[in-house]
């Protein structure tokens, strides 16, 4: 030890300093170690986002607990703390406590659904339909898809596309349809699934998701709906306004006097068919007589929405009312050489091949087609055929 000190204290005085610089150096390095916690930076925040129309936030994951906040669909909240089925969370406004982890979508999902807002954010409105009741957008067409926003009984939705896929089968159901098959007593098509419709839909608020057919209304005024003929109003479009002070018809016991006019689109009740709607019918009002009566039809055609209004001139026309812009309204239908589209197995989206578009315009109570002079109507597809159609028409009449 003391030859140690020894030979310390006879090392010369220049490697002594360059002994001692090195010292502090690597004092000054353990300082920094032991105190680079406070340098680093904070790991970023992770979110979830509560999918319950509105529930309580819990003080302890326990049987009694207290409520500590309440939050309401779509809110954003900070995870603090994860345990089993439960989320510690805080709230935008500094609420902190616990909710269930099923209350809740991850941000991937709230990522997808966004992706879908912006994709679609431009897509045009093909009809107008009012939710029955409180229901949820889905990420995808189907039942068991993800589903994050919900919206309340009443809210006013903008349909953009229409989608169909297999309804979900019972359990046991699928079993004994096979069984079926495999003895041999199925009938022809009697394995085809069942098919629902589903809807894409925008909110007043811009959310955009996937909703079940049956959970909608189409929206279709009372005047009209009892003119459908069992038929369901795919989608009701304003074409013109005629004043008649006596219409009888009364909106909070005021006498409605400016009447619209309307251009409608038709189709069975019925899910999963290849086509939008199968017949069109425009709605005129009778002054005289003060209700609506029909003033164009058209049945037995393939037809797929949107419907486009509009107001034209007749460009062929020679009549001093053909250059006068008038109520003007197009549609597509199936060419006589398409066939009935499929869905598409993924998607559920229909794609169909060569259409027709088909405009009219009305002149009074009169629909006219707008077609160039010499121009043969093209042909068109017709989902029942013809010579069905008459033959059914004989039998009829026997």
């Amino acid at each position: 030890m003391q030859l140690n000190v020894f030979r310390w204290m006879s090392l010369p005085a220049r490697r002594l300093s360059r002994v001692c610089v090195v010292g502090a150096a690597a004092a000054v390095t353990c300082f920094g170690v032991s105190g680079c916690s406070h340098l680093r930076s904070k790991p970023a925040d992770k979110y979830v986002y509560v999918t319950a129309r509105q529930t309580f936030l819990r003080d302890r994951v326990a049987a009694v607990s207290n409520r500590t906040g309440e939050v309401s669909n779509g809110e954003k909240l900070v995870v603090l703390e994860r345990a089993r089925r439960f989320v510690k969370v805080r709230t935008p406004r500094g609420e902190v406590g616990w909710i269930e982890e099923k209350l809740t979508a991850d941000q991937v999902l709230a990522d997808k659904f966004d992706e879908l807002r912006v994709k679609h954010l431009l897509d045009p409105t093909v009809a107008q339909a009012t939710a029955r009741d409180e229901v949820y957008l889905h990420i995808a067409p189907g039942r068991e898809t993800d589903k994050f926003f919900r919206l309340a009984e009443g809210d006013k939705l903008n349909l953009l596309s229409r989608a169909m896929v297999a309804k979900p089968v019972p359990p046991g159901s699928a079993v004994a349809k096979t069984a079926a098959v495999q003895a041999g007593k199925a009938e022809s098509g009697a394995d085809a699934p069942v098919m629902e419709d589903w809807w894409l839909v925008r909110d007043a608020k811009g959310d955009t998701g996937w909703i079940y057919s049956h959970l909608i209304d189409v929206d279709a005024p009372d005047a009209l709906t009892r003119y459908a003929e069992g038929q369901r109003i795919v989608g009701a479009y304003e074409l013109a306004k005629v004043d008649d002070p006596d219409s009888g018809i009364l909106s909070n016991g005021v006498v409605v006097t400016s009447i619209p006019e309307y251009v409608t689109v038709l189709s069975p009740y019925k899910a999963g068919l290849p086509y939008d709607f199968d017949q069109v019918r425009v709605f005129t009002w009778n002054v005289k007589k003060h209700r609506y009566e029909t003033a164009f039809r058209e049945h037995n055609v393939a037809g797929y929405l949107p419907v486009t209004v509009s107001s034209k001139p007749d460009p062929y026309g020679h009549a001093a009312e053909a250059a006068v812009p008038l109520p003007t309204f197009s549609y597509k239908i199936l060419a006589g050489d398409a066939t009935l589209p499929e869905a598409d197995p993924e998607t559920g989206a229909l794609k169909p091949g060569n259409m027709v578009t088909k405009t009219y315009r009305l002149e009074g109570n009169i629909c006219r087609r707008i077609l160039a002079p010499g121009t043969p109507a093209p042909e068109e597809l017709h989902p029942t055929p013809e010579s069905d159609k008459k033959g059914k028409g004989k039998k009829g009449k026997k």
